[in-house]
């Protein structure tokens, strides 16, 4: 794995914590727990984790 990989997977998690919190917090009308949280969680879970596994840099083989 590359360094950006590991990074873009640090993120992931880092915006799934961050999305669980918002969806934690307030009561259960909270616009911030029925809208804002679960875009974040949709970002991590189906683009920025995927995107740090499947990302391959350039091939320094040349």
């Amino acid at each position: 794995m590359d360094k950006k990989n590991i990074i873009l997977i640090a993120l992931g998690v880092l915006l799934l914590i961050i999305g669980f919190i918002c969806l934690a917090t307030g009561p259960a009308d909270n616009p911030v727990s029925l809208t804002v949280a679960p875009l974040i969680l949709v970002a991590a879970y189906l683009v920025v984790i995927p995107v740090g596994i499947l990302w391959k840099g350039k091939n320094q083989d040349k």
